[in-house]
């Protein structure tokens, strides 16, 4: 998320925007698509990605995931052709596919995910604060990292509530903040590096990657080395979905499915670039133990104390840029859910200006919550992208869901007189990569993701109760889902007490 990952497909749409009724070429939506997945978390991808795996595993997990990623971008692509009365929320095709309970939830995650990422924001901005200030926001989540991140909360809070016209310029500071540094680092590293050290342990057996210290250490599988990073990989692809959004500004229409792919696989060799060339310059357990941004203290390693300031400068604008798109985006979901019916009709309400205040203050207030929380977290940074990547899920796994649905009962070909079977092929496959995230994920992230959605159910039963029309809370198919989400808790819960997990 990707800032993160985009800045998503709200930013895309902003930029997009700004531009009037300029009509956009097949350059100009790459770059539009490769700065929406480009974000902060970028940054922070050498420590992220080698924590517990070597090149070799790292390269396998970035392969996995571009091709996961590549059939969920292409079935919200097919589907917006297809069904563009869909356009006004990701949660549509879960709508449309299966019922009101389940969009409530794609919803209700996918907004969670841009107020958890936003706190990622704040998490890796104080850290990277930190290089300058030594000691006053170490780790990004001290007392002092807290007041700033929830000062930085409220004023981006105020400056959306203004009705703020700057979005295209900032988005735009923020991609070009993003770019320059990123390319310097991958072009000064490829020069400079030592290609021998780079692939001296590429699997990661000589010596052998271990995790934990002292006695409880224990050597990582080759395995573990795949699935390990691949959080991270889903976390930096959040806000692809975001290119089909622009269809109605390019000059040729052909032209989304091309920058889309184009878009797509630039980002995927710069984040496997970002990721591998560091052993280049520090074994992988030193590289794992890299302060955040870890971008910023192996160039300064390479090219001296100037190369992490340029790192560390780049990010800062970037996040700061980036932060607002967020923050309008985290306002959105709600007011547009509100509108049609998904959220109760309150946060639809907007001010003067146009500002979805009643959705941006519960946004805020939410952001501020996670702030908190994140002051009692060993591993703030970790522990933020993971949920944030995590609660992005279920909006993914309907909309491959979807696709493969119509596929399957022929009701594409309602739409369309050709591709279906490629078309289900993405349905499918983007399906069984969104189980695989589950899978590779930590089990104490996972686990959260029923409990948060679980978190929403009176708001859905506040939404459902506004529609007063004598229809009971839950259908029977409803009742399915609740009972299944339900026991997902009782699950969770019973593995907490049994001292199986721990949040």
């Amino acid at each position: 998320m990707s800032n993160q990952s985009s800045t998503s497909s709200t930013s895309a749409t902003d930029t997009a925007k700004t531009d009037g009724e300029h009509k956009l070429g097949l350059i100009a939506l790459i770059a539009i698509v490769v700065g929406s997945m480009l974000g902060g978390g970028v940054f922070s991808l050498p420590q992220n990605t080698a924590a517990t795996s070597a090149v070799g595993p790292i390269i396998i997990a970035w392969l996995i995931a571009g091709i996961g990623i590549y059939f969920i971008a292409n079935s919200f692509r097919l589907l917006s052709d297809l069904r563009p009365d869909l356009q006004a929320g990701v949660y549509m095709y879960a709508q449309e596919g299966f019922g009101s309970f389940i969009a409530f939830n794609v919803a209700w995650g996918y907004w969670l995910m841009t107020a958890f990422g936003n706190v990622a924001f704040a998490v890796i901005l104080m850290d990277a604060l930190n290089q300058f200030f030594p000691g006053v926001f170490t780790d990004g989540n001290n007392l002092n990292s807290i007041i700033c991140g929830s000062v930085l909360i409220w004023g981006y809070n105020f400056l959306v509530l203004s009705g703020t016209k700057v979005a295209g310029f900032v988005n735009t500071l923020g991609t070009i903040a993003k770019l320059v540094p990123l390319v310097l680092f991958v072009v000064i590293l490829g020069f400079l590096i030592n290609y021998s050290q780079l692939f001296s342990n590429f699997w990661g057996t000589a010596p052998q990657i271990v995790e934990g210290v002292g006695n409880h250490a224990k050597p990582v599988s080759l395995m573990s080395q795949i699935l390990a990073p691949m959080t991270v990989t889903l976390w930096a692809f959040i806000g692809v979905e975001g290119a089909v959004v622009l269809s109605g500004r390019a000059k040729n229409k052909k032209d989304v499915g091309k920058a889309t792919l184009l878009g797509f696989l630039l980002a995927l060799i710069i984040y496997i670039l970002m990721s591998i060339l560091p052993f280049g310059v520090m074994p992988q357990a030193e590289l794992a133990q890299v302060s955040n941004p870890s971008t910023a203290g192996v160039l300064a390693k390479v090219v001296g104390h100037w190369g992490g300031w340029l790192m560390n400068v780049g990010l800062i604008i970037s996040v700061l840029a980036g932060w607002l798109a967020w923050t309008m985006l985290c306002a959105e979901i709600p007011m547009v859910a509100g509108q049609k019916g998904a959220f109760p009709r309150a946060f639809a309400r907007t001010n003067s200006k146009q500002a979805a205040n009643v959705s941006l203050w519960v946004s805020s207030f939410v952001m501020q919550a996670a702030m908190l929380l994140v002051y009692f977290s060993n591993d703030a940074w970790n522990t933020m992208y993971n949920i944030s990547a995590l609660m992005v899920v279920p909006a993914y796994i309907t909309t491959t869901l979807y696709m493969a649905k119509i596929c399957l009962n022929r009701e594409y070909d309602q739409y369309a007189k050709k591709g279906r079977k490629f078309a289900l092929v993405s349905g499918i496959l983007g399906v069984i990569f969104c189980l695989f995230i589950l899978y590779a994920s930590q089990i104490q992230y996972v686990a959260l993701v029923p409990i948060l959605l679980t978190c929403g159910l009176p708001v859905f039963i506040w939404s459902r109760k506004e529609k007063d029309d004598n229809q009971p809370l839950f259908q029977n198919k409803e009742i399915l889902y609740l009972s299944i989400l339900l026991l997902l808790d009782a699950i969770v819960i019973w593995l907490l007490m049994m001292g199986r997990i721990t949040l």
